[in-house]
């Protein structure tokens, strides 16, 4: 499974792939690039950090859905 975060940036937001130089898709807001992700990751298996401004994480999404990991107890 790739991992992937979306980041603030000086011009806007981006969606770089971990380990990546270059963002994979970037957007004005934050709004418009979490709409893009569902086409994104089409077809692909992967995990986005959602960060806030501040760039603590907001949310963590997995791409399709059912991949992902279930709840365990403890």
């Amino acid at each position: 499974m790739d991992n992937y975060h979306l980041n603030p940036t000086s011009d806007g937001w981006e969606l770089k792939k971990a380990g990546a130089d270059r963002a994979s898709k970037r957007a004005a807001t934050k709004q418009e690039l979490v709409s893009m992700l569902p086409a994104f990751f089409e077809g692909k298996t992967a995990s986005v950090k959602i960060h806030q401004a501040d760039g603590t994480i907001e949310e963590e999404r997995t791409y399709p859905r059912s991949a992902d990991p279930r709840r365990t107890k403890g």
